[in-house]
């Protein structure tokens, strides 16, 4: 039941980490966009393992196959199927938790709700999971784009090292110039090498995801409780690892009075309605306002470290357990595809959403 998300572009993912593949159902979305398998895979070796020595060292192609929906290079306007294979499981590595919690994993909840869980690599509850959703984001993407909407998100903290300067003093085209995803060069540079001292400790460190989101139209989103907003921060904490989401001033406008944080309203030269601040990071009343959306995703350090910890098994007995396997010392690098994914499929439903509200 909660495998789905979305209204009218919905998605709904399938497969656990170590069964034999993920994938991915996507239905609503319109016939004639045109989509090629390379435009979903492009998405997808942003977020795959093993593509630098920040991330984990698993080694999966992540190859898509698209069994329906798409022909001839267009969308058919039936059900989209994607699957992706899995290749590398080394599940000989997880024997060691088939009756133990992990500290900070959903093996103790999982147990809890089913009565049992898949243990190898985490089952269902997997990151690995997102890669359908990021391939499911790529063709949600292409349908934005016939709409003038880019979605990009990138590394903005990582631990206590932060980008000094607000989004719009970036250079987004710098997102993929480094591995850590940061377009703040000297600063990424400073985040890789704290990344390497936490792996090569046998720790792990959390930080921050700036979303933007620009060419919005005013207008998407739902009044009451499918606000824009509440739909993004949703899709974001449907993410593993985080722990928080924030839009426009975020908790930092409460340092802020009324005649300060208000967006003041006037029309610039072309006569387009503008606000000359964005502290309301774009939608006001859940609803876009044409302005820059932009939100910040907090991802808590990787709950699985190689070293040891005292936890329970599934007896209640006290033990001590180190984690093993292929893990990533910071998931901010491969959560930015991520982030982008769920961008994409919320605007993309409420894009569709608002097309359906109108007579013309």
């Amino acid at each position: 039941m909660s495998n789905t998300f979305g209204t009218l572009f919905r998605i709904t993912t399938f497969g656990e980490s170590h069964g034999p593949g993920i994938g991915v159902i996507l239905d609503g979305c319109p016939a004639g966009l045109a989509v090629e398998a390379a435009d979903i895979q492009a998405a997808l070796d942003r977020r795959r393992p093993g593509q630098s020595d920040l991330t984990t060292p698993r080694k999966e192609a992540d190859q898509v196959e698209i069994q329906s929906g798409i022909f001839g290079g267009y969308t058919t306007g039936t059900p989209i199927s994607l699957y992706i294979r899995n290749q590398d499981q080394a599940s000989h590595d997880y024997s060691h938790i088939e009756h133990a919690y992990r500290p900070s994993h959903a093996d103790y909840t999982y147990d809890q709700k089913y009565g049992r869980r898949d243990y190898r690599g985490g089952g269902r509850s997997s990151a690995r999971e997102t890669a359908a959703r990021v391939a499911a984001g790529a063709i949600a993407d292409k349908l934005l784009a016939q709409y003038g909407i880019v979605v990009r998100s990138y590394v903005s903290q990582v631990g206590a090292i932060a980008v000094p300067v607000g989004y719009e003093q970036l250079d987004l085209n710098l997102i993929d110039s480094n591995t850590v995803r940061c377009p703040h060069p000297e600063t990424a540079e400073r985040m890789t090498d704290l990344i390497r001292q936490v792996r090569d400790r046998h720790d792990t460190v959390g930080g921050l995801v700036t979303g933007v989101v620009t060419g919005v139209p005013a207008g998407l989103g739902e009044p009451v409780f499918d606000k824009l907003h509440a739909e993004l921060g949703r899709a974001m904490l449907s993410i593993n690892a985080v722990k928080g989401f924030e839009y426009g001033s975020g908790f930092a406008g409460t340092l802020l009075f009324g005649s300060e944080h208000n967006d003041a309203f006037y029309t610039d030269e072309a006569g387009a309605v503008r606000t000359r601040t964005n502290h309301s990071g774009g939608i006001q009343g859940g609803i876009s306002n044409g302005q820059d959306i932009y939100f910040r995703v907090a991802f808590k350090p990787v709950a699985t470290i190689l070293q040891p910890q005292q936890t329970l098994n599934d007896q209640n007995e006290e033990i001590m357990l180190a984690g093993r396997g292929r893990h990533d010392p910071c998931v901010l690098p491969r959560a930015v595809p991520i982030v982008d994914a769920m961008t994409s499929l919320v605007l993309a439903d409420m894009l569709l959403r608002a097309r359906a509200n109108k007579v013309k």
